[in-house]
């Protein structure tokens, strides 16, 4: 028969006692580490939150809801145009359809539209860069128009 020291009873209590916390920590690092199709899903959904963020911003001041402050218009004009320069399309690779996404299965079946719609939303967004540069709503109205219009033909086509 084996004699027991302390010395192994506390290893083997101490193993018991971690084995099972390592286990279940490694699994939830596993389970928190994120697929590239999640991660792509981020990268989209962060560039859309940047555009919405500024195109409501703009969008008040031209409806009236807001005082126009030219710099801050501008500011947002450029940012909107900043992350439209970003590459977008990086961020719906194949298999990025599945999970937690709003875009229909036509941005895989159509990507050349697809890419055409984005396109048009970076042409006008720095259109808008420059009417909001001359500082006068007469000529921003209808750039911001023509911007907002661009995102809208997108998500009707490509948004669920």
């Amino acid at each position: 028969m084996e004699t027991i020291t302390v010395k192994k009873l506390v290893t083997h209590s101490l193993i018991a006692l971690t084995l099972p916390a390592l286990i279940a920590s490694g699994s939830q690092a596993l389970a928190a580490e994120k697929s590239s199709a999640e991660r792509a899903i981020e990268y989209r959904e962060s560039i859309m939150n940047i555009f919405s963020w500024n195109l409501k911003a703009m969008g008040s001041v031209v409806k009236g809801e807001s005082a126009y402050d030219q710099a801050a218009f501008a500011q947002h004009a450029a940012d909107l145009a900043a992350a439209a320069r970003l590459n977008l399309l990086a961020g719906f690779p194949e298999g990025s359809d599945e999970g937690e996404t709003g875009a229909k299965a036509e941005v895989w079946m159509t990507p050349d539209d697809f890419k055409e719609k984005y396109q048009a939303l970076q042409t006008k967004s720095e259109a808008l860069v420059s009417a909001a540069a001359s500082g006068n709503l007469d000529a921003i109205r209808p750039a911001f128009g023509d911007t907002a219009n661009s995102c809208k033909e997108c998500h009707k086509a490509y948004k669920e």
